[in-house]
């Protein structure tokens, strides 16, 4: 393998860095379809379908056969397409490096399913695994003899332009990227730069797009947040009460997805769609208790967590509780055997948490929404970086006033949740006795 630092000085390096930035374009514009394809799919199946059937009124039980036939699409794509559409988002949120093109397909139809029919997953981890094997089938079919190392870096610009704007900001899902892969020294500068460019471009794209579709630019940020003044001690001491108890819920999902897919992978035709009948079941239990729309429960919450923060009046502390309690469930069974991302549910959850606890005395809504927001994601993804920019990206202008907490918040539940989780089985050691690799050969 070439020396980084050589091939950051090389000409074929800045003829990485013209590729990284036309195949922004392309990847991105196609990033932004396949979002907008996803918003009219669920449109189309929770507001639309049930009138154009003859419904008066979307019924009580609709999730439930929608949830089944989301679980059948997506078992199909995974057990019929090639690359099982992508990695089980119940192993955590991870880098997967170079997709292999042939794998798109799976990937792309596994996600559709996923997301559009109503499962509490996110579209990150997808567009990522997209982005990154449509980078691959740029460089093979611009050269079929480019060495790996250059496929692997346009593949990882082809993800940064996947989520240019995803994340409310190009830089955010470059820190998603980077902190996710573990990168560092020479190799950090030769694949972010090209990353970055890409990145760029793609925002780009996202914001002509959106001039032209009218769409959205797919911010995150709340509008109108009121004015949160500055941090105290009893915020502080709120902060290490949010660290505490995130990685608990936080951990409690990731081993029910875990014990659930164990149990379920083996015939994924029928338990996947059972286990959106329960997804279902829970979205519709949830709606009967509350008279809140059991659409709540469903989805990653990307487009609900604003309106959720604005109308956070409107919910009463129990709701609030079966918001999340159900809601939890829901995304750890998707996590288990559906196709996806976890950001999104994991900041909506950590918002929801954030309103009820506001609740309690010294604990204004928005530092609440934040601290939750940035320990539920630490739980979930254990990347304390990226969760600290989430929750603060979300107050525009007022992040920086509540970043201290939300720092503390974040290092807290990221030790923690490193306490509970298990370290990786050593290997076993070899067998005194075992032949050596050279008297073999031999």
């Amino acid at each position: 393998m070439p020396d980084p630092l050589v091939l950051l000085r090389s000409r074929s390096y800045v003829q990485l860095l013209v590729v990284a930035a036309l195949i922004g374009i392309p990847i991105s514009a196609l990033a932004y379809g396949f979002l907008k394809l996803v918003a009219v799919l669920q449109t189309e199946l929770f507001d639309d379908l049930p009138g154009q059937l003859g419904f008066a009124s979307t019924p009580a039980w609709w999730p439930l056969p929608i949830l089944v036939l989301c679980g059948l699409l997506t078992a199909l794509a995974i057990t019929r397409l090639p690359g099982t559409g992508g990695h089980s988002p119940a192993d955590g949120f991870h880098a997967a490096g170079a997709v292999a093109p042939i794998d798109v397909p799976g990937i792309f139809f596994a996600a559709l399913a996923t997301l559009g029919f109503g499962a509490v997953l996110g579209p990150e981890a997808p567009l990522i695994l997209l982005g990154s094997g449509l980078g691959v089938l740029a460089v093979r079919l611009a050269a079929r003899d480019a060495p790996d190392q250059a496929a692997t870096i346009v593949a990882a610009a082809g993800s940064f332009a996947a989520i240019s704007s995803l994340l409310g900001s190009p830089l955010v899902g470059a820190f998603l990227l980077l902190e996710a892969a573990g990168l560092g020294g020479p190799m950090l500068g030769l694949v972010l730069l090209p990353g970055l460019l890409a990145a760029g471009v793609g925002s780009l794209v996202f914001v002509g797009l959106d001039s032209l579709t009218g769409f959205g630019t797919l911010s995150l940020a709340i509008p109108d947040v009121p004015p949160v003044g500055h941090p105290t001690g009893t915020w502080l001491a709120w902060a290490v009460v949010f660290g505490l108890v995130a990685p608990l819920l936080g951990r409690g999902i990731t081993l029910l997805a875990v014990a659930v897919r164990a149990r379920a992978q083996g015939r994924p035709l029928v338990t996947t769609p059972a286990l959106g009948l329960l997804i279902g079941g829970l979205a519709v239990g949830f709606g009967q208790i509350t008279d809140k729309p059991a659409t709540e429960v469903l989805f990653s919450g990307q487009t609900a967590l604003g309106p959720l923060v604005d109308d956070a009046s409107t919910w009463s502390v129990g709701a609030l509780l079966a918001l999340v309690a159900a809601k939890s469930l829901a995304y750890s069974l998707s996590l288990s055997s559906f196709r996806g991302g976890p950001v999104f549910p994991a900041m909506f959850l950590g918002a929801a948490a954030g309103i009820a606890a506001s609740h309690l005395p010294g604990l204004p809504l928005i530092p609440a929404v934040a601290m939750g927001i940035g320990a539920m994601c630490t739980t979930m993804l254990t990347l304390p970086l990226t969760s600290t920019l989430l929750a603060t990206l979300l107050l525009g202008t007022d992040g920086t006033n509540v970043m201290p907490v939300v720092i503390v918040a974040v290092v807290v539940s990221h030790v923690v949740t490193a306490r509970l989780t298990p370290l990786p089985a050593p290997a076993p050691a070899p067998r005194a006795d075992a032949p050596s690799a050279a008297a073999s050969s031999g």
